[in-house]
């Protein structure tokens, strides 16, 4: 995982902040990275009124942009040196991931394009010419064939979060949904790749996505959307993902779960959540714990619900850093 959905203006610098929209709150995050340390520099969080943000793959998400626009303002202008360049980080719910295979792959990236999206207009909710069509390379498949990681969203609805940060006096220069970059966070702060099939857990305000990984490629993505994801929701969809890897990926279990989102909710139902998942797993769940990679800078004290909202940021923040990183041990 390393590619940067819908926009790319600022790809070859990545900038330093992120800003984060839910249903609930604005995060603003910013890191450094300098050499072999990484280190969180600022961090501020803004409620947001209820109803006032809607994340949805087809209807309208931002309620009132100059609302939206006021808690983003207020949420940056409390970090010092006040951010202009940011990487926008969204909910998973308005944007449809998919895994595309196929068995022969064209030679000209333009017709792969032009597949890849005729292959998604068949499963979009809207007009195919209204979106807007990212894709990733994803698994080999024997014989010459590729699986691709393809994220499809409504243009108006991306624009209308970005239109809000613009009125807010930043610009985002990357935009992504969060579990994608919740994989980034754990190649982030992992020292070695995971071995074997490893199971991501995501629980978010209006929605809970789970993500298999196998060899640093995301083989299942699975977002539902929910009032209010509570612990026997989870269960259950752990379990079909369980049953779905297993019978259609050839899975024979997972060597590790990690989970995000748990520490946002109340220490009573992230027990509950935590201990389903463990129960239809039968395997220990870990937090997505960034500290163990970042450090934390002065005044910044580590709880559950930070390690939360730092972990997207990390993912979207340091994964070119990380590319670039690679290619120089190459």
């Amino acid at each position: 995982m390393s590619s940067s959905f819908f926009s790319q203006l600022f790809a070859t610098t990545p900038p330093p902040f992120s800003v984060q929209v839910t249903s609930s709150r604005v995060n603003v995050v910013g890191i450094s990275a300098q050499g072999g340390s990484r280190s969180v520099t600022a961090h501020a969080t803004q409620p947001l009124p209820s109803g006032l943000v809607t994340p949805a793959l087809n209807a309208v998400n931002v309620h009132e942009s100059a609302a939206l626009a006021s808690v983003v303002r207020a949420a940056v202008d409390s970090i010092s040196p006040r951010p202009r360049r940011i990487a926008l980080i969204l909910p998973d719910s308005v944007a449809k991931v998919s895994i595309v295979r196929f068995e022969k792959v064209p030679a000209k990236p333009q017709e792969l394009d032009q597949l890849i999206k005729w292959q998604m207009r068949k499963a979009a909710p809207f007009r195919i010419e209204d979106g807007q069509v990212s894709w990733a390379e994803s698994a080999e498949i024997a014989g010459g064939g590729r699986e691709y990681l393809v994220v499809l969203a409504r243009r108006d609805i991306i624009e209308s979060y970005e239109n809000a940060c613009i009125a807010a006096g930043v610009e985002a220069g990357i935009v992504d949904i969060v579990s994608l970059n919740l994989i980034n966070a754990v190649v982030a702060v992992e020292p070695a790749a995971i071995p074997g099939d490893w199971l991501l857990v995501h629980s978010a305000d209006d929605s809970a996505t789970l993500a298999v990984v196998r060899r640093g490629h995301v083989v299942f993505f699975r977002t539902r959307p929910s009032d209010g994801t509570s612990a026997g929701d989870i269960g259950d969809l752990v379990h079909q993902t369980a049953m779905y890897h297993e019978d259609r990926l050839g899975g024979g279990g997972f060597s590790r779960v990690i989970a995000s989102g748990f520490g946002s909710t109340s220490g009573e139902e992230a027990q509950r959540m935590k201990r389903q998942v463990e129960e239809r797993l039968g395997m220990r769940v870990e937090p997505l714990d960034v500290s163990r990679g970042l450090t934390l800078r002065d005044r910044i004290s580590s709880s559950p619900a930070l390690m939360d909202a730092l972990a997207p940021a990390a993912g979207i923040l340091l994964r070119d850093r990380l590319a670039t990183d690679k290619e120089r041990v190459a």
